[in-house]
């Protein structure tokens, strides 16, 4: 069922706080804040038991308008503050909101042990290729040769896959979506939330401002329409060579697997210290 807009206004924004928002206009960071209300509102979620924590950046801003446990943390941080409430609350629905230098770059390697000891919790990535807020410098997802504030003469760095690199960490959801698909985003969210395990979604977004206008790709209409031409499913993709791959994007669920949460398996680990302490 399709929940009208002016419901979710209602029910999820906080009207007497920071608003209008900061996002340039045609910014993706919105569709994803709609699409994430929708997932929360469909699920059925009591707002108390929903944590949304965020670091720095563009998509740092989404807590302070949404009306839930909301946490504004360092740069870098958000899954280390996520990381302590859901050990302290096992219970709370956990989604941590980054965007792809704050969590690849300087939160790069709370990233990789998030997946890798596989909490059950909920990471939103939106990347859009660029730190958009702090100027328009590159990120480790900037495409090879782009131009940005820090690569005036073009980019010499390869660009690494924020999903890939999340299913070869080990996370047990991982799906990729864009801005132009919204319907997808939310049934990835929703996917991702009730997924037991660390889930990963990475929204693909268009910075018109910082990034589309110094490589000449338009205003948000015309990234978007980009995202839409370039986007495959996965089974598209797995019918295609690399060389048909290159300048794709794969969207869809990248993998959906049962690995041990970490958090279940300290239990373990607590139970059987202290059968082994009643026989000493």
């Amino acid at each position: 069922m399709t929940i009208p807009a002016q419901a979710l206004r209602h029910e999820y924004l906080r009207h007497n706080k920071k608003f209008p928002h900061v996002w340039c206009p045609g910014c993706g960071n919105g569709i994803v804040m709609g699409a994430l209300l929708r997932a929360i509102s469909s699920l059925k979620m009591d707002k108390d038991e929903v944590v949304l924590a965020s670091g720095i950046g563009c998509s740092g801003r989404m807590p302070t308008y949404l009306d839930f446990n909301t946490l504004h943390t360092t740069h870098g941080r958000a899954l280390t503050f996520a990381t302590g409430v859901k050990l302290v609350n096992p219970e709370l629905n956990v989604v941590a909101i980054m965007g792809d230098g704050d969590a690849t770059a300087i939160g790069g390697n709370h990233f990789i042990h998030a997946a890798r000891r596989n909490l059950n919790l909920t990471a939103i990535i939106i990347n859009n290729s660029i730190y958009g807020m702090t100027g328009g410098q590159y990120s480790p997802t900037t495409p090879f040769g782009s131009k940005t504030t820090t690569s005036v003469y073009g980019h010499i760095e390869q660009a690494f896959s924020i999903a890939e690199l999340a299913v070869t960490a080990g996370a047990s959801f991982v799906a990729r979506a864009t801005v132009y698909h919204a319907d997808l985003i939310d049934r990835l969210i929703k996917q991702a939330i009730t997924k037991q395990g660390f889930a990963v979604v990475e929204v693909i977004s268009n910075c018109h401002v910082q990034y589309g206008r110094r490589n000449k790709l338009g205003g948000a209409v015309e990234m978007m329409t980009r995202f839409k031409e370039q986007s495959i499913t996965v089974s598209q993709a797995a019918k295609m060579s690399p060389e048909e791959l290159e300048e794709r994007t794969t969207i869809g669920v990248l993998a959906d697997r049962e690995i041990p949460i970490s958090t279940e398996e300290y239990k373990k680990v607590r139970t059987r210290a202290r059968e082994m302490k009643e026989k000493v």
